[in-house]
């Protein structure tokens, strides 16, 4: 196998982590399998560069003396929201050459003002995917899922979703058991599923400033197989069935059934990852009743049956 050489593209104002997490996975790659991966570190003049955190990372050399990458990786960061035209133009040139194309979370800015995206479905960190596809109508972004991958371009929602996805690529690589190894030595899952969802439920749903619906938000996350229709959480939340759905929306930015419909699979899908229960069980407790309502839940929202998701991302046991 013909070594590929990963390049990160660094400048400062960047997250550490979009850097260091998807770095440590290729080199634990390497250290797995010598002579995978030559990693190298560049910024535009070879100087180091600061960190939003503050870290001084210093790079191995500069863009302009940098070989050319079969995986370039852009990082995200502060440092993105008002983009270096020179790194843009150095992306503009080199990118295409990459035969894999990477970014973590607001990376995907840089891509895109380097013109790389256009006609990509992509993804990036959740706060900023209305800025991306304001400013970048050519390209289809998707907020929801914590990478996406179409042809030779990758991206990630930001921080540790890029590990997710330099998981991605090394399994591509050299295979599951390589991945695995890695996953285990880093104490990740192997596989997050590309189109999990970027935050749980109640993270993407605001917490509702009113006690009553702060409670009811609780009481669904802790009884999912409860009643929890509409009339059942009004009751609840002692308030009209009309007032109840109204206040909820405007305090926590969704409806009360969406709300219960992410909480129910998110459920669910915890069950499947980490435990042995049969179908029927999880569908029972969860709050579908049948596994047929969750089989439809399931294709609906991640694109695969019950069954095939938990044969797909369930982590294998250590040995």
């Amino acid at each position: 196998m013909a070594q590929r050489t990963v390049l990160f593209v660094l400048f400062d104002g960047m997250q550490s982590l979009d850097v260091t997490g998807p770095l440590e996975v290729f080199a634990g790659a390497e250290q797995h399998t010598p002579g995978t991966y030559r990693i190298r570190t560049a910024s535009l003049d070879g100087a180091p560069v600061r960190a939003s955190s503050g870290l001084t990372v210093v790079p191995d050399e500069a863009l302009a003396q940098a070989d050319a990458a079969h995986t370039l990786l852009v990082p995200g960061g502060r440092g993105t929201r008002r983009p270096d035209e020179l790194l843009t133009d150095w992306l503009r040139e080199h990118g295409p050459a990459a035969e894999r194309l990477v970014s973590v979370c607001t990376g995907a800015i840089l891509l895109a003002e380097a013109g790389l995206l256009d006609g990509r479905r992509v993804t990036t960190h959740w706060a900023y995917s209305d800025k991306l596809a304001h400013d970048h109508p050519a390209v289809a972004v998707d907020p929801d899922p914590i990478y996406v991958r179409d042809g030779r371009v990758s991206t990630s929602a930001g921080v540790t979703s890029g590990i997710d996805l330099a998981l991605a690529l090394v399994e591509e690589d050299l295979g599951r058991e390589a991945a695995l190894a890695i996953a285990r030595h880093l104490v990740v899952f192997l596989r997050r599923p590309g189109n999990q969802a970027q935050f749980s439920a109640q993270l993407a749903a605001q917490t509702a400033q009113r006690e009553p619906l702060r409670e009811v938000q609780h009481w669904i996350t802790e009884h999912p197989a409860d009643d929890l229709s509409v009339e059942a959480l009004a009751a609840r939340a002692r308030l009209s069935t009309r007032h109840f759905a109204r206040a909820f929306r405007t305090e926590t930015g969704m409806t009360p059934g969406r709300y219960v419909d992410r909480v129910r699979l998110e459920h669910a899908r915890r069950l499947l990852e980490d435990t042995s229960d049969g179908i029927e069980e999880i569908s029972r407790t969860s709050g579908y009743g049948t596994p047929e309502a969750m089989r439809r839940a399931f294709v609906r929202t991640l694109g695969a049956a019950p069954a095939e998701y938990r044969r797909r991302f369930r982590p294998a046991p250590a040995h």
